[in-house]
C-alpha cells in the first residue's frame, strides 16, 4: 500500500476532491466497460444465432432440392427396370408411359424409351413416333449424343443435364426442365430419358419478404431462384460472378454450409430481377446439395437480419450510458458536499494552527465529519490546557534557573581552591590536602575522599618502592633457574627427535602391511563374491531340473491324450471307410436303376419309331429322348462320385495309416521322455549337492574375508596410532624448542625487569610522603591483614595497581578553570564543549614532566588480562571486604578515566541545560522527588546515600553500601536528557562497553525520580 501511495502524486493526494473525483471516473469506466462489453457479448451471441438460422434456412432449402433429384433419379430408375420396358414393345412402353405421365407428380415433363444404336425414340410421352419416318434422338431437347454414352458407362447411375426452358405442351410459355438419362439394365442399346421440370420445384423456395434464394450448378451459372428466372427466363444461366464463387459457392462444397457478409455492390447482376443495393451489406448463406454440384445461396440484408441484433446493441448502449451518468450525477452530488465540508474544516484548522482558538467548531452534521468536528473541538480545549500548563512551568523553570545559578557560584569559588590542592599532588607533593569546610554537603564530601585518597597514595608509594626491591632480587633468581631450564630444554628437543624419526619409520612399515591387508582383503572377497555366484547358478540349475521334469511329466500325459486321441481318430476312420463303402454300394445301384432307365428310353425311342406318323409318335419320341438324356445325366453323375469316393476311400486309408504310424511314434517319444525325466532327475540332486558344497565354501570364504578386514582394521589403527604418535613426537619437539627460546625471553624479561624495578625505586623517590617506611615494611603483611590493599590478592590493590589506574594517574587530577584559558594543556587532552563559560573540568594536566608514574616504565599499555581489577559490584551484590578507613574503598580511583580528558560545566554537573529551558516551556513539569530531604536549610542536601553510578566512583556518586547511614544525600539532575545519554567512567580500568553499561543502568534506575542532584567526577563526552 505504501507503494501505491508513492506512486500517486502529490498534488492528488492532498485534495479529497480529486481523489473522489477520480474514484468516480474509474468507477464509470468500470460500469461503461462492463456494459460495452455485456452489449458486445450479447450483440455477438444473437449474430451467431442469426447467422446459425441463415444457415440452417439453406441448408434445409439443399435438403429439400436434394429429395427432389433424388425423387427423379429413383423415377427413372423405376422406369428403367420395369416389365413393360423389359418387354421392349415399343406399342406397350407408350401406353405405359402416358399413364405413368397422368399418375406422377406435376414435376415430370416428358418420358421417352430410345434405341441408342439406331438414335431413334422408339416410345414417348410428347414425341410422335408412330410416322411413317422414325423420330430421331435429336428431337429431344438439352440431351447431346454423348448423354447416352455416358449413361451407359455409368452402370445404373443416370446422366443429368444442365437446367434448360422448352415451351409447354398446351401454350407459348417457357419452362425450365432437366433431363435425366439412364440406360436400360441388361439391354446396352436401349435408354429411358425422363425429364422433370426445374421450375416447379423453383416455385416452392422459400419467398420471404426480401430474402433471395439462387441455385448454381458447378459452373456457377444460376440453374433456379426464388424470382420467377425474372422476365423471358432473364437470370437462367446467369453467372454467379467469380469472386463471389470463390468466397461463398466454393467453400460451400468444400468446407460445408456457411454465413458470410458481403457488401451489395459485390452482388451486382446484369438483370433488373435482383435488387441487390449496392449501400448495403448483405448477410449470403450457402450450401451444397448432397450427390451434386449444386449449392444453395440466400441472400437477406444485413439491416432485415441483424435487425434485432442492432435493436439490442443501441438499447445495451443507451442502459450503459444512463448508468455512467447516474453514477456521475450522484458521486458528484456526495464528493462535492464531502469536499466542501472538508474544506471548511481544513481552513479553521489552519486558524488554529496561526494561534486563534476562537473558531466556530460547531455543526449540525451527525456523521463522521460531524465527528471530526468535534474532535477538533476537543482538541481546542485541551491545546488550551496545554499552553497554560507550559506557561507555569515556565515561571518554575526561571526561578529554578536564578537557584542554580546560585550553586553555581558557591561551586566555581570551591572548584578553584580544589583545582590549587590537585596541582600541588599531580606535581609530586602527596602532603596537599583540601579544606572540607564548605556549604554544600557533596563538596565537602569531595574534599574528605580526595585527603583519604591522597594518604593511601602515600601508603602505596612506600610499599611499591619495597615491592621494586623484592622484584629485583627476585628476577636475578628467575634468570639463573631460566638457564638451567633452558639447558635441559635443548637435551629434551634432541631425545624427542629421535624418537620422531623411529616413529616416523614404524609408521611408513605399518602402511606398506596395511596396503598387503587391503589387497588380501580385495581378493577374498572377491572369492566370496565368486562362490556366491557360483552357488546362485547352482541354485538355479536345481529350479530348471525341478521345471523341466515338471515340462517332461507334462509331455508325457500330453502324448498320452494325443495317443489315445489318434486311437479314436483311427476309429473314426475305420467306421468312416464302412460308411463310404456304403455309399459306394447305393451309388452301383443308382448307376444300375440309370442303365436301365437307358435302356427303357431306347426301348421307347424304338417303338416310337415304329409307329412314326402320328402326333402323339412326336411327343411320346420326344418324352424318350428327354428320358434318356436324362439318365445319361444320372449315369454320368453317379460314375462321377463313385470316382470322388474311391478317391476319398483312399485318402482315408492312408490317413488311418498316418494317425497309426503317429501314434507308434508318440509311443517310442513318450518312453525318451520318461528317460529325459529321469536324468533330470539325477540332475536336480547333483545340482543340489554342487549348491550345498558351494554354499560352504562361500560361508568358509565370507569369514576369511571378515578376519582380513579385522586385520586390516587393527593395521589401520596401528598406523593411525603411528602417526599420531609422530606427530605428537613433532609437536613435543617444536614445543621444546619454543620452551627453549621462550625461556631465553624470560631469561632477558627477568633483567629488564630488574633494571625497571631500580627505576621504579628511583621514581618513587622523588615523591614527598610522610609515610613512615620502615612501619610500613614491617607492619605489611598479605596473609595476615587482608583488610590492607595488597598488590597481587587484593581486589582493591588490583585495581590500584592496573596500568590503566597508572597511565591515567600521570597526569590526571581535578582542577579548577578559571576564566583564562590553560596555556600548556596536553596534546593528548580531549576537551568536550560546555554549554556555559564557567565550570569544573577534569581534564589531564600532568605530563611525564610533571608525574613521576611514567619514569623508568614502557609507553606501551599492559595487556588487560595482566592484571585484571576486580569488577565493580553491582548495586544488588555483595560488597568487598573494606579497608581500614571509611572511604578506602573509593579512594584510590579518584584519578580514574576512560583515558580522555573530559571538561564537565556547572550546567552539565547539576543536569541543566538550554535543552531543559527548551522542554519546561513546552509544557514538560520537572521531576518532583520521591522523599523530602532530611535537611530542607540546605538547598543542597539530597540522597548522598544512594548509589549515583559506579561503585567505586568517590565523586558525588556514592558506593554501593553508603559509608554512613545519615549522610545526606546528593542531588540529581534537573530532567538532563543529554548527561543522562553520556556514559560515566567506571572506577574499574575494564573496557567501558563491558561494565560500564551496567552500572550505569543501575545508576540511572536509582536516581531516575530524584532531582538536584549533581555529578561531580571523571565523565566522558560524548
Amino acid at each position: 500500500m505504501d507503494v501505491f501511495r508513492r506512486l500517486v502524486p502529490s498534488a492528488i493526494r492532498r485534495r479529497y476532491a480529486v481523489k473522489f473525483g477520480i474514484v468516480l471516473l474509474i468507477l464509470g469506466l468500470g460500469v461503461g466497460l462492463v456494459g460495452f462489453g455485456a452489449t458486445a457479448g450479447i450483440t455477438n451471441q444473437v449474430e451467431d444465432r442469426v447467422q446459425d438460422d441463415h444457415t440452417s434456412f439453406a441448408s434445409q432449402e439443399a435438403q429439400n432440392l436434394q429429395m427432389w433429384n433424388e425423387q427423379n433419379e429413383h423415377t427413372i430408375g423405376v422406369i428403367a427396370w420395369s416389365d413393360v420396358v423389359a418387354s421392349d414393345e415399343p406399342d406397350a412402353i407408350e401406353e405405359r408411359f402416358l399413364d405413368w405421365e397422368e399418375h406422377l407428380d406435376a414435376d415430370t415433363h416428358a418420358i421417352s424409351y430410345v434405341d441408342t444404336d439406331d438414335e431413334t425414340v422408339l416410345a414417348s410421352t410428347n414425341l410422335d413416333t408412330g410416322g411413317e419416318e422414325p423420330t430421331t434422338v435429336d428431337e429431344i431437347d438439352g440431351v447431346p449424343a454423348e448423354a447416352y454414352e455416358e449413361a451407359a458407362e455409368s452402370e445404373g447411375v443416370p446422366w443429368v443435364s444442365d437446367a434448360y426452358t422448352v415451351d409447354r405442351e398446351l401454350g407459348d410459355e417457357q419452362v425450365t426442365v432437366m433431363t435425366y438419362v439412364l440406360s436400360v439394365p441388361n439391354a446396352d442399346d436401349r435408354a429411358i430419358v425422363y425429364t422433370a421440370e426445374l421450375e416447379a420445384h423453383a416455385n416452392r423456395l422459400a419467398d420471404d419478404d426480401g430474402i433471395t434464394t439462387m441455385v448454381v450448378d458447378g459452373d456457377n451459372n444460376v440453374m433456379a431462384d426464388n424470382e420467377g428466372y425474372g422476365e423471358d427466363h432473364e437470370t437462367l444461366g446467369l453467372a454467379y460472378g467469380d469472386q463471389n464463387a470463390d468466397t461463398i459457392v466454393e467453400p460451400a462444397r468444400t468446407e460445408g454450409a456457411g454465413t458470410n457478409q458481403v457488401p451489395g455492390s459485390a452482388l451486382s447482376f446484369d438483370t433488373a430481377a435482383y435488387d441487390f443495393s449496392d449501400d448495403e451489406d448483405y448477410v449470403v448463406s450457402s450450401a451444397r446439395v448432397l450427390g451434386t454440384d449444386w449449392v444453395v445461396v440466400t441472400h437477406e440484408p444485413e439491416s432485415q437480419a441483424y435487425g434485432f441484433v442492432n435493436t439490442v446493441n443501441d438499447w445495451g448502449i443507451y442502459a450503459t450510458l444512463a448508468g455512467v451518468l447516474m453514477i456521475g450525477l450522484i458521486g458528484a452530488v456526495l464528493g462535492r458536499n464531502t469536499a466542501v465540508s472538508i474544506d471548511r474544516l481544513t481552513g479553521k484548522a489552519s486558524k488554529m494552527e496561526e494561534g486563534d482558538l476562537d473558531v466556530d467548531l460547531e455543526t449540525k452534521r451527525v456523521d463522521n465529519i460531524g465527528r471530526l468536528y468535534n474532535g477538533f473541538d476537543s482538541m481546542r480545549d485541551a491545546l488550551r490546557e496545554q499552553i497554560e500548563e507550559a506557561e507555569a512551568a515556565r515561571e518554575d523553570a526561571e526561578r529554578e534557573r536564578k537557584r542554580v545559578e546560585e550553586i553555581n557560584g558557591h561551586l566555581e569559588e570551591k572548584a578553584d581552591e580544589y583545582s590549587d590542592v590537585m596541582e600541588a599532588a599531580a606535581d609530586g607533593n602527596l602532603t596537599a590536602r583540601m579544606d572540607a569546610e564548605s556549604d554544600n554537603e557533596a563538596m565537602a564530601e569531595i574534599a574528605d575522599e580526595f585527603n583519604q585518597m591522597l594518604e593511601e597514595i602515600e601508603q602505596t608509594v612506600a610499599e611499591l618502592n619495597r615491592f621494586a626491591t623484592d622484584v629485583a632480587t627476585a628476577s636475578e633468581q628467575v634468570t639463573a633457574s631460566s638457564e638451567e631450564v633452558r639447558s635441559a630444554s635443548q637435551q629434551v628437543t634432541e631425545s624427542i627427535q629421535e624418537i620422531s624419526d623411529g616413529a616416523e619409520r614404524q609408521n611408513e612399515s605399518l602402511q606398506s602391511v596395511n596396503q598387503e591387508m587391503s589387497g588380501l582383503s580385495t581378493t577374498t572377497e572377491e572369492i566370496a563374491a565368486s562362490s556366491n555366484e557360483v552357488a546362485d547358478i547352482a541354485e538355479r540349475t536345481v529350479d530348471t531340473g525341478q521345471e523341466g521334469q515338471q515340462a517332461a511329466q507334462e509331455a508325457i500325459a500330453a502324448m498320452n491324450e494325443i495317443e489315445t486321441e489318434a486311437g479314436g481318430a483311427v476309429d473314426e476312420i475305420r467306421r468312416l471307410e464302412e460308411e463310404v463303402q456304403q455309399i459306394d454300394e447305393l451309388i452301383a445301384t443308382i448307376s444300375e436303376i440309370a442303365r436301365q432307365t437307358n435302356m427303357l428310353a431306347l426301348n421307347a425311342n424304338i417303338e416310337a419309331s415304329r409307329s412314326a406318323g402320328g402326333q402323339d409318335d412326336e411327343g411320346f419320341s420326344v418324352v424318350a429322348k428327354e428320358v434318356k438324356a436324362l439318365s445319361e445325366d444320372v449315369a454320368e453323375a453317379a460314375d462321377e462320385a463313385e470316382d470322388r469316393l474311391e478317391a476319398i476311400r483312399e485318402r482315408t486309408e492312408q490317413s488311418a495309416d498316418e494317425v497309426a504310424g503317429t501314434s507308434e511314434n508318440i509311443e517310442d517319444a513318450g518312453e525318451q521322455v520318461e528317460e529325459a525325466v529321469k536324468a533330470l532327475e539325477e540332475i536336480a540332486d547333483l545340482a543340489q549337492e554342487t549348491n550345498i558344497g558351494v554354499q560352504e565354501i562361500s560361508a568358509a570364504t565370507e569369514e576369511q574375508a571378515a578376519s582380513t578386514q579385522e586385520v586390516v582394521a587393527m593395521v589401520d589403527d596401528a598406523a593411525t596410532v603411528s602417526e599420531e604418535t609422530t606427530s605428537e613426537a613433532e609437536n613435543v619437539a617444536a614445543a621444546a624448542e619454543e620452551q627453549t627460546t621462550a625461556l631465553t625471553e624470560v631469561t632477558k624479561s627477568a633483567s629488564n625487569l630488574s633494571g625497571q624495578a631500580a627505576e621504579l625505586s628511583e621514581a618513587l623517590d622523588r615523591f614527598d610522603t610522610d609515610a613512615d617506611r620502615a612501619a610500613l615494611e614491617l607492619d605489611f603483611d598479605e596473609d595476615d591483614d587482608p583488610d590492607l590493599p595488597g598488590l597481587e590478592t587484593g581486589d582493591e590493590a588490583s585495581e590500584e595497581q592496573t596500568p590503566e589506574a597508572n597511565d591515567q594517574r600521570q597526569g590526571q587530577g581535578i582542577t579548577l578553570e578559571s576564566s583564562q584559558p590553560e596555556t600548556s594543556e596536553p596534546a593528548e587532552t580531549r576537551d568536550s564543549e560546555t554549554p556555559q563559560s564557567t565550570g569544573f573540568q577534569a581534564e589531564e594536566t600532568g605530563t611525564t614532566s610533571q608525574s613521576g608514574f611514567s619514569e623508568g616504565r614502557s609507553t606501551d599499555p599492559a595487556p588487560e588480562t595482566d592484571a585484571e581489577p576486580a569488577a565493580a559490584p553491582e548495586p544488588d551484590a555483595e560488597p568487598a571486604p573494606a579497608p581500614d578507613t571509611e572511604q578506602d574503598a573509593h579512594v584510590p580511583n579518584i584519578g580514574e578515566s576512560s583515558g580522555d580528558a573530559t571538561e564537565l560545566g556547572a550546567e552539565e554537573i547539576l543536569g541543566i541545560d538550554d535543552e531543559r529551558d527548551a522542554d519546561v516551556v513546552a509544557g514538560e513539569p520537572a521531576a518532583e522527588p520521591e522523599t523530602e530531604s532530611a535537611d530542607d536549610a540546605d538547598p543542597l542536601a539530597g540522597d548522598a546515600g544512594e548509589p549515583n553510578g559506579d561503585a567505586t566512583d568517590p565523586l558525588g556518586e556514592g558506593a554501593t553500601e553508603p559509608v554512613e547511614e545519615n549522610a545526606a544525600e546528593p542531588l540529581k539532575p534537573v530532567e538532563d536528557t543529554e548527561t543522562d545519554d553520556e556514559p560515566e567512567t567506571d572506577a574499574e580500568p575494564v573496557p567501558a562497553d563491558t561494565e560500564n553499561a551496567d552500572t550505569q543502568d543501575d545508576a540511572d534506575d536509582t536516581v531516575e525520580n530524584d532531582d538536584d542532584v549533581f555529578t561531580f567526577g571523571n565523565t566522558d563526552d560524548e
